[in-house]
């Protein structure tokens, strides 16, 4: 029987963490936040939101920040001690439209082996420097699967199923910070999870916080690209025979 829960990472995130946790509790998700080294004011206000939810919310807190990665794999690892099989991952920023959650997990309901993927709908609040940039790694994801089934990598509203990101992290050492979404997707569908798409609309953001570091997280992203691509080649029959067999 699936049984999801929410999974939200969090860095100094505390004027829209609130909001977007109401709005998860309203769908009848339990929360499992994530405190990614926040500083003392929005760690302060986690606590608060962990004590007004007991048995609703569920705290994680990292003492130093290891990056949007290693959140999600925290959350993911609560997760799993309560028994959840499935996660679904979502931004602290208020970025991604909760009022999609239920058809995402509809979704997920029809395939529960599938991850279940946000493809952004984008309004007039995206920067287009951020936009135009995530083409690069569309490009880079779809010579990686040999495939156009990853829509796109790098949006953060999604849906796991744990026993499937548990034994890819047992085995692989997963991207870390702003690399994780792409290469869990990716290393996911090597491993023949399937991934279903699913269009959801996206604002950028509330409270005006972006913790993306230009050099350092491009500099991560491109490593990963290339550990991906020379991972790929030796994939080549097995991708190009999934491909014929759906063909």
């Amino acid at each position: 029987m699936m049984n999801v829960c929410a999974v939200v990472p969090v860095y100094n995130h505390e004027g829209a963490i609130g909001g977007v946790t109401a709005r998860l509790l309203a769908h009848g998700l339990h929360c499992v936040l994530v405190d990614d080294g926040s500083t003392a004011a929005c760690a302060r206000v986690l606590d608060e939101l962990a004590a007004a939810s007991p048995g609703q919310v569920t705290l994680v807190r990292l003492a130093v920040n290891g990056g949007k990665g290693a959140a999600v794999m925290a959350g993911i690892a609560r997760a799993t001690e309560l028994a959840y099989s499935h996660v679904l991952q979502i931004d602290a920023d208020g970025q991604h439209d909760t009022d999609d959650v239920p058809r995402f997990i509809a979704t997920a309901q029809a395939h529960p082996h599938a991850v279940i993927c946000g493809h952004p709908i984008y309004d007039d609040s995206v920067p287009k420097a951020r936009l135009y940039g995530r083409y690069a790694t569309h490009i880079w994801v779809w010579i990686n699967t040999l495939s156009f089934d990853i829509r796109d990598s790098m949006c953060g509203f999604r849906i796991y199923p744990v026993a499937a990101v548990n034994a890819l992290a047992a085995r692989t050492r997963l991207g870390r910070r702003m690399n994780f979404d792409t290469d869990v997707l990716v290393r996911l569908y090597w491993r023949g999870v399937r991934i279903v798409n699913v269009a959801t609309k996206v604002r950028y953001p509330e409270d005006g916080v972006s913790h993306f570091q230009l050099w350092r997280d491009n500099v991560q992203i491109s490593g990963m690209h290339t550990a991906l691509f020379f991972g790929m080649l030796p994939r080549i029959p097995l991708l190009l025979a999934r491909k014929w067999k759906r063909a």
